[in-house]
């Protein structure tokens, strides 16, 4: 998220989400159209959108950026969000080579068109996502992967690139060609990489940094303190703790395995130990508070059950099984915090309900979200945010050919339910195959299993930051957001 928080600010897509509700909203397209059966929509770009060395923002830019986020040779993990698209998926798996037979096209200098393979309620969010951004094809096709290094960096974005400065900062300045430049409040923003709490928190205290956000930083250890604190602002959150299997590894391959691990969880232990920030224990994967969704229940805490399954698996009482490993990732602070402190508890929980041993490997953050996708792991640490407020955000992770399965779980049953869904217009049938869905993935294979939900956060003082906003999706748009000054 705080990468995308970067992304966001320096390149716009068709539209973008508020940050008052995260709802969509116009961006480089000032309007749209929307077919009678809901699934073509043409959208109409804005005449005065520039790049920010000066040259016309037009649809062959929003053309070129779409085939790149879908072409294979990008490896984009989120190119599966474009599969809603008429012949999409096709051409990314190589049923069809040529990009002009894709359901999006340029019908003049400022209008595009999208033909959708069936009408979709979250399209419009998924406009606004960063996979769908306009991104400059003058340097990505003149410098290659290195091409955000390289000055000047056109943007479509509130804001410029002025320095990257690793371990340190990144540093943005207001984008004077922005089509809504008059109402980009701040002309200079610092975003700090801070990984530890206490650091995070100790230059907040010292004026250092207006604003804390991140589920990640907030002193554990402190936060029954700081929830009393005027800056401390709490609000709902769409996002899940939990934890996956790679199930192309045995003994993991096996269900009744997975299962077990499942049933020997106790996730209000974890609340009632580890986390004091209003988070709840997740019994489903799909947070709460999602509209038209209401999801099913998954396995309960019963180590009796999970010795079971364990002993039918052929490891009565842990006997013979191997030793695996827990991976999660590392950040300043170590075991203190909390990802660390959820592994120790779970490899405890594991000891105690299953008779079995669980190594704990702990992993550089940089490195770990490309160890998952290798499958390079036994069980790992996970977390996801909702990118859009609709169930769809959190199940379509695990379609088989998903970039951010990164488990090797793959169900034609649950492709074929979440597809069926997402055809549908019919609200509550829609809801009765995502269940369907997610009872699948919870209960049934469990290829991952649900901890807890997040509860939003954000510390800052209310008299000196203005535009910031609890919502959902925890978006706060660099360009809304302007310190007051102080007088002296």
């Amino acid at each position: 998220m705080a990468e995308m928080r970067i992304t966001k600010a320096m390149f716009d897509g068709l539209l973008r989400l508020d940050g008052k509700e995260g709802r969509p909203i116009p961006a480089l397209a000032e309007r749209w159209d929307v077919s009678p059966d809901g699934t073509i929509y043409t959208f109409h770009l804005r005449t005065n959108a520039l790049w920010s060395t000066g040259e016309r923002i037009t649809t062959e830019d929003v053309l070129y950026s779409w085939r790149r986020a879908l072409d294979p040779a990008t490896a984009a993990d989120y190119a599966g969000q474009l599969f809603y698209i008429k012949h999409a998926e096709d051409y990314y798996i190589g049923k069809i080579k040529d990009p002009a037979k894709v359901g999006f096209r340029a019908l003049d200098a400022y209008t595009f068109q999208v033909e959708l393979n069936h009408p979709l309620a979250f399209f419009l969010d998924l406009c606004c996502f960063p996979t769908l951004a306009v991104v400059p094809r003058q340097s990505i096709e003149r410098y290659g992967d290195r091409w955000l290094t390289r000055s000047p960096l056109p943007v479509s974005g509130a804001y410029e690139l002025v320095s990257w400065r690793l371990n340190d900062r990144v540093r943005l300045r207001k984008n004077m060609r922005y089509w809504d430049a008059a109402n980009t409040h701040s002309s200079l923003v610092d975003l700090l990489p801070v990984a530890s709490p206490n650091t995070a928190l100790n230059l907040y205290q010292t004026g250092v940094a207006d604003i804390i956000w991140d589920k990640d930083l907030v002193p554990v250890e402190l936060m029954d303190v700081l929830m009393k604190q005027p800056d401390f602002h709490n609000f709902g959150f769409l996002g899940t703790c939990f934890y996956r299997f790679n199930v192309t590894r045995k003994p993991l391959d096996d269900a009744r395995v997975r299962k077990a691990f499942a049933l020997a969880t106790d996730k209000e232990r974890l609340i009632r130990k580890l986390t004091f920030g209003g988070e709840k224990p997740a019994f489903h994967f799909v947070p709460d508070g999602v509209p038209d969704y209401l999801p099913p229940e998954n396995l309960k805490f019963d180590p009796a059950e999970a010795k079971r399954l364990l002993a039918a698996a052929g490891y009565p009482e842990g006997k013979g099984f191997p030793r695996l490993t827990y991976s999660f990732y590392a950040a300043a602070g170590g075991g203190a915090k909390i990802q660390g402190k959820i592994a120790v508890e779970l490899q405890q929980m594991w000891r105690e309900n299953l008779r079995i041993e669980i190594e704990l490997r702990q992993i550089e953050r940089k490195v770990f979200f490309s160890v998952q996708s290798r499958l390079d792991y036994d069980i790992s640490a996970s977390s996801w945010v909702g990118d859009y407020n609709d169930a769809n955000t959190f199940l379509d992770l695990f379609l088989k050919n998903g970039g951010n399965n990164r488990t090797g779980w793959k169900s034609d049953r649950y492709d074929e339910l979440m597809h069926e869904a997402n055809r549908q217009t019919d609200r509550h049938r829609r809801a009765e195959l995502f269940r369907q869905a997610e009872t699948l993935l919870i209960a049934e294979d469990v290829p991952i299993v649900p901890l807890y939900f997040y509860a939003g956060f954000t510390y800052f003082k209310d008299a000196r930051i203005k535009g910031v906003y609890g919502n959902l999706l925890d978006e706060h748009p660099l360009q809304d957001i302007w310190k007051v000054a102080v007088s002296k």
